[in-house]
Order: C-alpha cells, then structure tokens, then sequence
C-alpha cells in the first residue's frame, strides 16, 4: 500500500466535506435573514442522510463490479453489487493496491453529499425540511447513485479489458472508440444537479413577489467566505480524483486556480458594463461558476486553454442566471445558471480542447459526439426523474411551505431557532 496516495486521497475527501459547510455558508448568505437557517439545514442534513445511505448501498450502485446488464448494445447502465451493501466487502486491502478500498469509498461519499446539497439552491426560502429529507434520500437512489456509475464506475477487469462499469465512460468508448471526458464530474455533479434544481423549481413554484432584484442576498460577507470554503475544497475535489499525488494531480490544481481565477474577472467585468459596480456576490459566483467548468475538464486541458474557459464561463454564466427571469423559473439562488449552464459549457468544450481528442487539437468530432451524449442525457434523465419525484412529494405530504411563513421567514415554522437573536429580543 502507497501511504503517500492513501494519505491524498483521505486529505482529498476531507477537504471536499468541507465543500458542505462551505455552501451553508454560500447559500445562507444569499437568502433572506429569516431563511439562513433552513437554507443551512438543508445542506447540513443532506450530509447526514447521504452519508448513512452511502454506507448502506449507495457505494453498491455507484461502483457496481457486478450484475451491471447491457442495453443497446451499451454495457453497464445500472446494477448493484450485493457485496459491497454496507461496505462488508471492502474492509480488506488487496495485496498490492495502491490505497485501501475505503479510502476511495470515503471520498466519492463527499462528492454524493455536495451533489445533493447543490440541489437546495433552487428551492431557497420556501421548502418544507421534512419534504427535502424524504426527496434527498429518493433523489440519491433513483438519480444520484446510478448517474454516478455510469461516470464514475471504470470498470476495467485485472487484464485491462472493459468488463463492466458505467456506460459514459467505457460503454461509449466501446461503442465510439473514446468514452467521455469527466474527470471530477461535470456530468454527475453539475449538470445532474442543475437539471434537478430546475426541475424543482418549476414544481415548487415562484416565490412570492418574484421579481428581479425584489429578493437581495441578506450577507454577501457569508457568501464570500463560502466560495472561499468551497474554492479551497475544489482542489480536493478535482486534484482528488487523480487518486495519487503526480503529475497530472498537480497539472489539476494548476487548472482548479486558473479557471475560477478567469471566471471571477469576467463575471466582474460584464457586472460592471451592465449595472456600473462589480459586486462581491458576482466575484463569488464568478469564481464558482469557473469551477463548475473546469471540474470535467482540469486534466485534459493546458493552463491557457482552462483561463479560457474560465472567461468564457464567467462571462456566459453572468448573463445566464436572468433567463429565470426571461423564462418565468424560480431558482432562487441560481443553480441552473451556475451549475447547469457552467456544466453544460465545461462538459462540451471538452469536444473542441481536450488534449488530443478535442476538434481543434488534433481530434475528428468524435470526443465532442460523446461529450454532448453524455451531457444531454444526463440532464434529460435527471430533469425527467426529480419532475416525477418532485410532484410526488408533492401532492402527498407536501414540498412547499404555506405562503405566510415563506413571507415572515421559514426558520421559525420550520426549525423554531433565529439566525440572528438581538439581546432585546431575549426572553
């Protein structure tokens, strides 16, 4: 066993938790101050959900080595493998391996959290937290663990062979001759998560008196210390799924500082031709949404190709997040516009850069074939689900809180606790 990459991959995983109180914080400040708390308690609840089910068997889909059927002449699109329910078949370390099997279980359970999590952004102000829980833990088995194999799950038997796995990566390489390109999960995370934000928006509905500028972030200094958490646990993220301290992790970390870098300034600079003032909230969201695109992407790309599409994202993702407003959606805290959008832009920009297999370095249109494949039916398949998961929670139990709480603030009806307590107050 490599103590060296053992010890990556658990700082990795660590690190990309931190990615959980990070978005509390993200998030909390965007919302109204009678909100902070149920903004911050869907997160925080989310990982305490996640986490158990990942233990019990969402490990098991996700990495499925087992029992994983072939459609369409496309191998691996779901299975579960009865071993790994509640880890039982991964207490041990092979002989030889570089990490212990757990070390990786314990990291991609932090990217099955902060996916989830992301999905509260477009539902701010005005979701019941009993709803939230029983659809988080639905999500994660219907949408999450699933989507995460077909990505994530290589599948490559001890000969190199393709033997199983998730149909993203090696089942189109079968079939085109390369798989997608998603490092860190452009397509399991963000355009997964997106899709889903926006699905649920539009079950949930508008907030009351939504108009554009009519809902003002409460604490952008919140906002700027989340970015700050999330910025520092991205290099976890993307640097982590190399699996080993290397080249090609260090060459990720270049990538992680480069593209949100770019992103911030161009987000800035269209705030300031637009409205005049270039504002910490856009700095944040700049930032966040170059790490958005750069997620799929920090391994396949040269540091000048990822300062691109570090502008290119800032300053497309800057303009993205009034299409709610053009459209009629109310994604409250702009999932879609930042995660969505800047998913969809890393994902398919891979088709034309991508060292070696990108249309403009050298490729045939294939890479971009595949990475438009595997971008668009994820969000189908993840837009199609939470719709169906959504308007069942829906008209049952209920998933939007009663107009005069969404107006006086839910943290109350909800939670019965007070973001901010004045000293008058107490008694």
């Amino acid at each position: 066993m490599d103590q060296g990459n053992t010890t990556f991959v658990l700082i990795s995983a660590a690190m990309v938790l931190l990615m959980a109180p990070g978005l509390a914080f993200f998030y909390g400040g965007l919302v109204k101050a009678k909100s902070v708390i149920s903004m911050m308690m869907m997160t925080f609840g989310a990982a305490g959900l996640i986490g158990v089910l990942w233990v019990l068997y969402g490990y098991a889909i996700s990495f499925a080595t087992a029992g994983a059927p072939s459609y369409a002449g496309i191998p691996g699109f779901i299975g579960i493998d009865w071993s790994y329910l509640g880890l039982a078949g991964l207490l041990e370390t092979p002989e030889g391996a570089a990490y212990p099997p757990l070390a990786f279980v314990a990291f991609q359970a932090t990217f099955a959290i902060i996916t989830v999590a992301l999905v509260s952004g477009a539902i701010a102000d005005r979701a019941k937290f009993g709803s939230w829980m029983l659809f988080t833990g639905v999500w994660a088995t219907v949408v999450y663990f699933p989507v995460a194999s077909w990505v994530f799950n290589f599948g490559l038997a001890e000969d190199g062979s393709f033997s199983y796995g998730g149909w993203l990566t090696y089942g189109l390489q079968e079939n085109f001759g390369v798989g997608v390109i998603d490092f860190a999960g452009g397509t399991a995370v963000h355009i997964n998560a997106g899709a889903a934000a926006l699905a649920l928006a539009l079950v949930l509905g508008r907030r009351v008196g939504f108009a554009k500028g009519a809902h003002v972030p409460h604490n952008p200094p919140f906002v700027l210390l989340g970015a700050g958490l999330l910025w520092f646990g991205w290099f976890g993220f993307n640097g982590g799924s190399e699996l080993a301290a290397d080249n090609v992790a260090a060459l990720v970390y270049v990538n992680t500082l480069a593209a949100p870098a770019a992103a911030l300034l161009a987000w800035l600079i269209v705030e300031k031709v637009r409205n005049g003032k270039p504002t910490s909230v856009g700095a944040a969201s700049g930032a966040i949404a170059g790490l958005v695109a750069i997620t799929p992407a920090c391994a396949a790309l040269t540091p000048i190709w990822a300062i691109v599409l570090g502008l290119v994202t800032g300053a497309i993702c800057a303009l993205a997040i009034d299409l709610k407003f053009k459209l009629g959606f109310d994604d409250s805290l702009d999932v879609v516009g930042i995660h969505l959008v800047g998913g969809l832009i890393g994902t398919l920009y891979l088709g034309f850069f991508a060292n070696g297999t990108g249309l403009f370095m050298g490729g045939d249109g294939t890479q971009l074939l595949v990475q438009a494949i595997a971008a668009f039916s994820v969000l189908a398949y993840s837009l199609v689900a939470t719709l169906v998961i959504g308007f069942a929670i829906q008209k049952t139990i209920g998933f939007r809180v009663k107009d005069e709480d969404e107006i006086a603030g839910i943290d109350l009806a909800e939670h019965g606790e007070a973001g901010y307590v004045l000293e008058d107050q107490k008694a």
